[in-house]
């Protein structure tokens, strides 16, 4: 089957119209039924992915495995891993509008996913780490040397390419980017002249200057100077297990009490997203500015156009799908399961619709601006200019946005679709137990 490849001005524009990422934008446009050969760059195949941490461990398992049969898809990394997670949480830091971040992957709050995912597979791997930026650029540059692939975890805003604001210019302009949401694993695969090449879901070669991916990585304490290189990959995976395991983990994730990581966090945003007494409630929280920041902060969450990857929902239906021949009896009530969760996905699509509204032409232009920013991290090098023109336009409008609204938001709504949202979740995992039994 032929295509013919679509004009990125058209890509960015549809995934901005529908909360796409820049990879599906790019096949439904195109007409593609598979997706065409990755970029190889020194050796590395850049194969792209939908979120961060589920597609740099599918990745570095791909090129340790080469072409073994047993190759992971991301959909099976994440179910594996333990699937999904869910989570409201507002950073406030005095003189800064509260900083909202959403949760989606079991244990969003931990730094330790790739490890746990890997031990469950049996993924052999060493975790090094130094108090010296030093120690860690020479042992990273080693590893390169040596043609092994790392995982590390730089803070978003120093490694520069995602062109956050620095913290200088937060006040006023934008919204906040606290320190401790903000580190981003990838995989650093190839030291150059120009720099070290990283894969955080690009499709092209995307290259950071070396000292400034050292500061990077030493930024964030959690995870400071930390990385991880896995030397082992099995020839088979014993997935019937692992999958289970990993189901297993969802269930008791989602099931928990916890109003912060668990279900009952979208009961608990949906209340507060109208509660004009409490003072953590959005009439209270975002009535004197702000509003404009935290309504493209649920956008971005939620929909795969922006950084974080989006929801998982679907994601997560998927690895059902996949896991159907594993399950034996099971295989029905995985279906049943996987329609749910993509009955949710489509719930959290209208989350972000009503959040910031392609209707209103003031966010319709914002979300392009969002979306140019991923198409150009995509897009690698070749569109630095590019994103970071886009990015200094978004702050700018936000920071405008922020201290006049150009629409009220519909809070009402909003908050009878997150709660909708969490219904059908628990419906889901309603689903999920009976594929255990």
């Amino acid at each position: 089957m032929t295509t013919r490849k679509p004009s990125e001005s058209r890509i960015r524009t549809r995934m901005a119209r529908t909360g796409e990422s820049y990879a599906t934008a790019r096949a439904g446009l195109s007409g593609a039924r598979t997706s065409p050969k990755p970029v190889t760059d020194a050796g590395w195949a850049l194969r792209g992915g939908l979120h961060a941490e589920t597609s740099n461990v599918t990745n570095v398992l791909a090129h340790l495995g080469g072409a073994t049969p047993a190759r992971l898809s991301e959909a099976m990394l994440l179910g594996v891993g333990g699937g999904l997670g869910a989570g409201y949480m507002l950073w406030e830091i005095k003189g800064q509008t509260p900083n909202l971040f959403l949760g989606f992957r079991y244990r969003w709050t931990f730094h330790d996913w790739a490890e746990r995912t890997m031990d469950r597979l049996g993924v052999g791997y060493q975790v090094k780490t130094t108090g010296s930026s030093k120690t860690a650029a020479g042992a990273l540059h080693e590893q390169l040397a040596d043609g092994t692939p790392v995982l590390v975890a730089p803070d978003r805003q120093v490694v520069g390419y995602w062109h956050l604001p620095p913290e200088a210019a937060l006040a006023g302009r934008g919204r906040p980017v606290f320190s401790g949401a903000r580190r981003s694993p990838v995989v650093a695969y190839a030291a150059t002249d120009d720099g070290i090449r990283l894969d955080d879901r690009n499709l092209a070669p995307l290259t950071v200057d070396a000292d400034t991916l050292a500061e990077a990585r030493a930024r964030v304490s959690s995870t400071k100077n930390r990385m991880i290189v896995v030397h082992t990959v099995p020839e088979e995976f014993a997935l019937a297990d692992a999958v289970r395991a990993g189901i297993a983990d969802c269930i008791a994730q989602l099931d928990a009490k916890a109003a912060t990581v668990a279900l009952p966090a979208w009961s608990k945003w949906s209340r507060l997203v109208t509660d004009q007494r409490n003072a953590k409630g959005w009439p209270k929280l975002y009535g004197k500015g702000g509003m404009a920041t935290t309504l493209l902060s649920v956008w971005e969450h939620v929909e795969p156009a922006g950084l974080t990857g989006g929801n998982l929902r679907d994601l997560y239906a998927d690895f059902l799908d996949e896991a159907a021949p594993l399950l034996g009896d099971s295989a029905d009530a995985a279906a049943d399961a996987a329609a749910l969760f993509r009955q949710a996905a489509q719930l959290w699509h209208e989350v972000a619709e009503t959040a910031l509204p392609w209707d209103v032409p003031e966010y319709a232009r914002i979300r392009e601006l969002v979306a140019t920013i991923s198409a150009g991290v995509a897009a690698g090098d070749s569109a630095v200019a590019e994103r970071a023109e886009a990015a200094d336009t978004l702050w700018d409008l936000i920071a405008e946005y922020d201290r006049k609204p150009p629409a009220e938001p519909d809070l009402t709504r909003l908050s009878e679709q997150i709660q909708a949202v969490h219904d059908t979740e628990r419906e889901a995992v309603g689903a999920l137990r009976h594929v255990l039994r």
